[in-house]
């Protein structure tokens, strides 16, 4: 199983040295979400980085960083919902209902669908599907490999989301709120067992 882990939405003392700590600890793709960040801030947080894991970021924001420094890709959303023209990297999106999923899942190298569960990082954000709902997604060939699950998810819910077809899982508020206590031994726990399936 994928494990993605998404920014906080606002800039934090010391973020560079975390995300650094978790590609070092084995983050495979992190996705830079910063809305309303200004380049210039996106800029100075990436410049911060080691150069070589550069190439493991895709941007919600700012397009044109992905093309300047060298990153992994973009991800388009409801606030930047189409890439830039002549645009050949990776693309992702993030998909609110299993028909946007059918719609965009083969033109993205993955698709984020949310909330799965109820959100840890956004208050009254509730998940959307039953796991009922998932299994049938999954049989009719909406949920597969290209498929992250997105919304909520921890260590418990790998089984569920392996069972139910998704290709990985995204991580965010189980991994920042654990900053400054043993923050790379729990984000090293979760590779360990997603590995599992």
């Amino acid at each position: 199983m994928k494990l993605i882990t998404i920014t906080l939405p606002v800039f934090f003392e010391e973020e560079a040295e975390a995300i650094t700590s978790l590609f070092d600890a084995g983050l495979e793709i992190l996705h830079l979400r910063k809305p309303g960040a200004s380049y210039e801030d996106m800029e100075k947080l990436l410049n911060k980085l080691p150069s070589e894991y550069l190439e493991r970021i895709v941007t919600h924001e700012h397009f044109q960083l992905a093309s300047f420094l060298n990153l992994k890709g973009i991800h388009l959303n409801g606030r930047n919902p189409v890439a830039p023209a002549g645009f050949t990297g990776h693309i992702s999106r993030s998909c609110h209902s299993l028909e946007e999923v059918s719609k965009y899942k083969t033109t993205c190298d993955y698709v984020f669908l949310s909330p799965i569960y109820d959100s840890i990082s956004k208050k009254g954000y509730s998940s959307a599907y039953t796991p009922d709902t998932l299994q049938k997604a999954r049989q009719a060939g909406i949920i597969d490999a290209k498929v992250m699950a997105l919304g909520g998810v921890t260590a418990a819910h790998f089984p569920e989301i392996s069972s139910s077809g998704f290709g990985g899982a995204v991580l965010l508020g189980d991994i920042w709120k654990r900053t400054g206590t043993d923050f790379i031994g729990h984000f090293k726990e979760l590779l360990r067992l997603a590995s599992l399936f």
